[in-house]
């Protein structure tokens, strides 16, 4: 199963921009933060992830501002070009 869900903040978000058949695209970075139970000792885990969605969740992320904090729902893909995973957003709820 391919599935993530992750609270993060927007950081970083590109134009908005139309894929050949017209739908809206939004590329955007987001910037995790937390704290993780491993083993006997708590872990600081912070991560950059960028992240993409289509449609309408491109139009209402477009809108929100940088640094508004989120929880994305969402499957990782392989992207054409570079070598990090993309969150391929499907959801999204304020947090």
């Amino acid at each position: 199963m391919n599935h993530l869900d992750l609270n993060a903040f927007i950081v970083e978000r590109k134009p908005l921009r139309y894929t050949p058949s017209g739908l809206p695209a939004l590329d955007i970075v987001l910037e995790h933060a937390s704290n993780i139970q491993d083993g006997h000792a708590v872990r600081q885990i912070k991560l950059t992830l960028k992240a993409q969605a289509f449609g309408v969740l491109a139009e209402t992320l477009g809108q929100q501002a940088i640094g508004s904090a989120w929880r994305f729902s969402g499957f990782l893909v392989s992207p054409r070009i570079g070598q990090h995973a993309v969150l391929q957003i499907q959801a999204i709820q304020p947090i």
